[in-house]
């Protein structure tokens, strides 16, 4: 009955979060987001990291973007089949997860990203923790990373809401611009929310 309950909740979230999306033309970049939780996904608490990741981007990007979100539990094998199906499957351009990324045995979000990417982003994590450091001391204990897998960006993110805020706020400048080096989807941020740097070359013609 919870599980019922939950799963019923998170689609009424997720029709909240689509209707937020800006433009009514959702066919073109899709965004995967995952929350990994051995509780969120039993149906033991609602699921507060997922929609946070999600109307966070509906308020930064301005381009058309399609949600494909996960709540799965804290094993590796099934995050690294998530990140895989959503990239190689789904086609998404950005990947974001939400929690699994501490110290405790159960946390193993950083070691099934550092499995399937190409290559590892270590300038997302460092600006992250930085960051998260001027909230709370505890954020030294995060493993968060960030990587490439073919032309999608995967960015690991605490599980508490307002940290996802606050670390989004930080590298997103950035996102854009990287996906667009590895040939990914064009994505288009608000300015009055969050500024993307491109070089005056890479900017699509308004």
């Amino acid at each position: 009955m919870a599980k019922a309950m939950h799963s019923a909740h998170f689609i009424l979230n997720s029709a909240k979060i689509t209707a937020m999306i800006k433009g009514s033309d959702m066919s073109n970049a899709k965004i995967g987001f995952i929350t990994v939780s051995d509780r969120a996904s039993r149906g033991e608490y609602e699921d507060l990291g997922g929609p946070a990741m999600q109307a966070w981007i509906a308020k930064a990007l301005v381009s058309d973007w399609t949600p494909v979100a996960h709540v799965i539990e804290d094993d590796q094998a099934t995050i690294e089949k998530t990140l895989i199906d959503l990239i190689d499957n789904e086609g998404c351009c950005l990947v974001v997860t939400t929690g699994g990324t501490g110290p405790s045995k159960r946390d193993v979000t950083p070691e099934a990203t550092l499995a399937v990417c190409d290559k590892v982003l270590d300038g997302f994590a460092e600006q992250m923790r930085a960051v998260s450091l001027q909230y709370v001391p505890t954020a030294i204990l995060s493993r968060q990373i960030a990587g490439t897998r073919g032309s999608a960006l995967i960015i690991n993110l605490p599980g508490k809401p307002s940290a996802i805020g606050e670390c989004l706020e930080a590298v997103f400048p950035a996102v854009p611009y990287c996906i667009d080096l590895i040939e990914g989807d064009y994505l288009e941020t608000d300015e009055q929310f969050v500024k993307a740097f491109r070089p005056k070359h890479a900017k699509k013609p308004s």
